[in-house]
C-alpha cells in the first residue's frame, strides 16, 4: 500500500475536523448489563494478569479444589454486602486484652471491686472503698475545776491545768452493690453499707475534764463501731431522654442542707425523694429524718440506742446558672421538731446532756422553722459562696426565766465567702453574723442556733475556734461553742444536746489564702476576728457584770501534701493560735494559772493522715 501524499492527508484532516467537532462529545457507551452474583464471585476469584495477555483458562467446577478453612474463624466480608458487626463475649473485659490482667490491689487501673466490671450478670457492680483516718492533736483548752476537787493538791483556782493530747484512729469501710450502667445515667438500684471502727485516747491534766466522776482520772481510752451509712437507693423513673430522673433513698444516709454545712450536715436515718429536671439544671430534695443517738467519744451513730424524739423535715430546690452562668442558687425549708422535754439523757462519761445543766435545768420541747437561701459559684473571676437563714418557731419553756412561759424564736444568720484566683494563689474574704439574744428572760429568743453544724468556712477545722470545744464555767457541762462548730450556742453537746436560741451570737471577719507551692503541696492560711453580738446571756449565767464582746484574734495555717496528686494519700499538718480578747479574758481569767495572766495563749496542733483505697 502506497503512502498518502502530504497534500491529500492535509485535505482529509481539514475535511474531518468540522465533522469531528459536530459529533463531540461522543455519545456515552450503553450501560453494562448487571453483574450476576456468580459472575461477581468468578471475577473476584480470577487471578491478576498482565495487559495484552489472555487470562488463564479456569478449571471446570468439578476440578476445582476448595481451600481448607477453620470452621470457627470469622469469614471475610463479601463485597457489595452489608457490613457485619463482630460480637465480643464480654465488652467489660476488653481492656484485659490490651492492658493485661487486673490487680485487685491497684485502684488506679481497671478493677472489678472498684465498680469497673460487673461481678455478675451484665450490669451488677460492686464498689469497695477503705479509708484510714489518723489524728494526733495536742491542744490547750481552758478546763474548769470541778466542784469535787482538783488534780493539783493545794490549788484553789477556778481553772486547772489545761493541756490535752488526743489520738484518734478511724477505719472506714464502704461497700456498695449497684445495678445499672451508670456512666451516663443514675443507677437503677443501689445498696450501701459503711461501718466505721474508731479508737481514741485522750489525756488531760485536770480531773472532771473527761469524766463526771473525778475518781476516774485524767486519761480515757475508748473504742466504738458505728454505722454511718446503710441505705437502699431505688431509681423510680426517667422523665426525659437526657436521664432526668426521680429516685428514692431509704436508710442511714448523708445529707447537707447547704453548700458549707451551716445548718444540718450529718448521716441520719431517713427517707429522701430526690431528682432533677430540664437537663439537670434543677435538682430537688424532699427528705425526712429521725435522729440516731451518737456515741459520746467517737461521735459515731449508736444504732443500739433508742432513736431520739427529734425529727427533721427538709425541702429544697437547686437552680444552676442562676442568676448568672456558673452560679447555683438554692432555696430551702427545714423543720426541726424536738419533743425530748420529759426525758433525761446522760452521756457515756456521766455528764447530763438533756436537759442541759443551764438555767432551771428542766426539760424543754421546741419546734423551729428555718427558711434559707444559699448560693455557690462565680460571678466572672470572683468565686462566691453565700448562706442566709431565718429561724421562726416556739420554745415551750424558757430555762433562763425560771417559769413555764414559752418563748417565740426569732433569729437569723448570714455568711459569705468571696475569693479570687491569681495563678497559683487564691485569696479569700469571709464574713459571718449570727444573731444574739439581748434579754434572756423575756418572751422572745433571738439567738441563732443550728441543728447539727459541720461548717467548712473560715479555715474549718484548722481554726481553733471551730475545732475546739470551749467549756463554760458556771454552766456545768455546757460549752461556750461546740467542737467542730461555729456558733456560741451554750449547748451541752452538739452531738447529744438540744438547740438553744438564747445565746450571745457571733460576728466573724476573716481573710485567708490558698497557695499551691507545688502541684502536690498546698499552704492555707487564715486570720479571723471574732466577737459576740450581745453578752447578756453570758452575764446572766455567770452572774457577772459587763462582759466585753471581743472574743479575740486567731491565726491558723495548714500544709496539705498529696504525693500522688490524688486523694488516695493526704497528709496534713496544721496549727492555730487564739489570742483572747477582753470578752474571753473576762470568762476565762484564772488568776495566775490560766490563759492570760501567765502569758499563755490558746493553741492547737493537728496532724492528720488519710489513706484511701
Amino acid at each position: 500500500m502506497k503512502p498518502i501524499p502530504a497534500t491529500a492527508a492535509a485535505l482529509l484532516v481539514g475535511l474531518s475536523l468540522p465533522a469531528l467537532a459536530r459529533s463531540w462529545p461522543p455519545p456515552p457507551p450503553p450501560p453494562a448489563p448487571p453483574v450476576q452474583g456468580s459472575e461477581l464471585a468468578q471475577a473476584s476469584e480470577d487471578p491478576r494478569r498482565r495487559p495484552a495477555q489472555a487470562p488463564a483458562p479456569r478449571p471446570a467446577a468439578q476440578d476445582r479444589v476448595e481451600p481448607v478453612t477453620d470452621p470457627n474463624a470469622v469469614p471475610p466480608p463479601a463485597p457489595v454486602l452489608p457490613r457485619e458487626f463482630l460480637p465480643i463475649p464480654d465488652r467489660w473485659r476488653l481492656l484485659d486484652t490490651l492492658l493485661g490482667p487486673e490487680k485487685l490491689y491497684d485502684p488506679y487501673n481497671t478493677n472489678t471491686i472498684k465498680g469497673d466490671k460487673p461481678v455478675f450478670g451484665e450490669d451488677w457492680f460492686v464498689s469497695l472503698t477503705a479509708i484510714s483516718d489518723t489524728i494526733f492533736e495536742p491542744r490547750r483548752v481552758p478546763i474548769p475545776v470541778g466542784n469535787q476537787g482538783t488534780a493539783t493538791p493545794g490549788a484553789n483556782n477556778t481553772f486547772g491545768r489545761y493541756t490535752q493530747t488526743v489520738f484518734s484512729q478511724s477505719v472506714i469501710a464502704s461497700v456498695a452493690l449497684i445495678k445499672g450502667n451508670t456512666a451516663f445515667k443514675p443507677p437503677d438500684f443501689e445498696i450501701r453499707l459503711t461501718p466505721v471502727v474508731n479508737y481514741n485516747r485522750v489525756k488531760a491534766e485536770e480531773v472532771g475534764a473527761l469524766f463526771a466522776d473525778p475518781g476516774r482520772g485524767t486519761q480515757r481510752t475508748d473504742g466504738f463501731t458505728g454505722l454511718q451509712e446503710a441505705f437502699v437507693d431505688y431509681h423510680l423513673r426517667n422523665v426525659s431522654d437526657r436521664y432526668d430522673f426521680d429516685s428514692l433513698r431509704v436508710g442511714i444516709q448523708p445529707f447537707s442542707t447547704d453548700f458549707r454545712g451551716f445548718l444540718f450536715q450529718d448521716n441520719q436515718l431517713g427517707v429522701r425523694l430526690f431528682g432533677n429536671r430540664y437537663n439537670n439544671r434543677f435538682q430537688y430534695n424532699a427528705a425526712y429524718f429521725r435522729r440516731i443517738e451518737k456515741e459520746t467519744n467517737s461521735g459515731l451513730n449508736d444504732i443500739s440506742a433508742p432513736l431520739r424524739n427529734d425529727d427533721i423535715a427538709i425541702l429544697n430546690l437547686y437552680g444552676q446558672d442562676l442568676p448568672v452562668l456558673g452560679h447555683t442558687s438554692q432555696i430551702t425549708y427545714v423543720l426541726n421538731r424536738n419533743n425530748e422535754g420529759d426525758t433525761q439523757h446522760y452521756d457515756q462519761n456521766g455528764f447530763l446532756v438533756r436537759p442541759a445543766t443551764i438555767g432551771d435545768q428542766r426539760g424543754r420541747d421546741y419546734i423551729v422553722n428555718y427558711f434559707g437561701f444559699n448560693g455557690d459559684g462565680h460571678f466572672g473571676r470572683i468565686n462566691l459562696t453565700s448562706s442566709i437563714y431565718y429561724a421562726l418557731g416556739r420554745d415551750e419553756r424558757n430555762q433562763f426565766a425560771g417559769n413555764n412561759k414559752p418563748q417565740d424564736i426569732r433569729a437569723y444568720f448570714g455568711a459569705a465567702e468571696a475569693s479570687m484566683d491569681f495563678d497559683w494563689l487564691r485569696v479569700r474574704l469571709s464574713g459571718l453574723h449570727a444573731s444574739g439574744d439581748r434579754n434572756p428572760r423575756d418572751r422572745v429568743a433571738t439567738g441563732f442556733d443550728a441543728i447539727f453544724e459541720n461548717p467548712v468556712f473560715a479555715g474549718a477545722d484548722t481554726s481553733y475556734w471551730i475545732r475546739q470545744a470551749m467549756p463554760l464555767i458556771g454552766g456545768g457541762g455546757v460549752t461556750l461553742s461546740p467542737r467542730n462548730g461555729l456558733l456560741p450556742a451554750l449547748r451541752s453537746s452538739k452531738d447529744e444536746g438540744q438547740s438553744n436560741f438564747v445565746n450571745p451570737g457571733l460576728n466573724l471577719l476573716g481573710v485567708g489564702t490558698d497557695m499551691d507551692l507545688l502541684p502536690e503541696l498546698r499552704l492555707s492560711t487564715n486570720l479571723n476576728r471574732l466577737s459576740f453580738v450581745d453578752t447578756s446571756s453570758l452575764e446572766y449565767l455567770r452572774n457577772q457584770g459587763k462582759i466585753d464582746t471581743a472574743i479575740g484574734w486567731e491565726v491558723s495555717a495548714a500544709l496539705i501534701y498529696r504525693p500522688y496528686f490524688t486523694q488516695n494519700v493526704v497528709a496534713r499538718l496544721s496549727g492555730a493560735i487564739l489570742v483572747p480578747g477582753k470578752g474571753l479574758e473576762a470568762l476565762y481569767d484564772t488568776s495566775g494559772n490560766g490563759t492570760q495572766s501567765d502569758g499563755k495563749l490558746l493553741y492547737s496542733v493537728l496532724g492528720n493522715l488519710v489513706l484511701t483505697f
